[in-house]
């Protein structure tokens, strides 16, 4: 079962065609058989925040905070590699900052 800060490869559903793709995602976490999960590219062009092959990446990839959607536990195939503690923290810290809107 994965955990928050698990760098995954799943099954994701693409709401533009609806056709399923294999896709590495961060859990953010997960509950009762479904992963709330936020993607990610090896653009460097995307906007987020930045994961690199030291890190524990198969290549420099940005972790896409504005593209977060829930998939069922089933769909993921692996867990590549865990979230150090800093890069967890600056994960939290933004998702702190883009939800302080709901704070008011």
């Amino acid at each position: 079962m994965p955990r928050a800060g698990d760098v995954i490869i799943a099954g994701v559903q693409y709401t533009d065609t609806g056709k399923v793709k294999v896709r590495p995602a961060l859990v953010l976490f997960e509950e009762y058989g479904n992963v709330v999960i936020a993607g990610i590219t090896s653009n460097p062009r995307m906007k987020g925040i930045p994961l690199t092959i030291v890190e524990g990446a198969v290549k420099d990839s940005v972790i896409k905070l504005n593209y977060i959607f829930t998939i069922s536990n089933e769909l993921v195939l692996k867990v590549v590699f865990h979230l150090n503690e800093d890069k967890k923290r600056l994960v939290y810290n933004e998702l702190c900052d883009r939800l302080e809107g709901l704070n008011s």
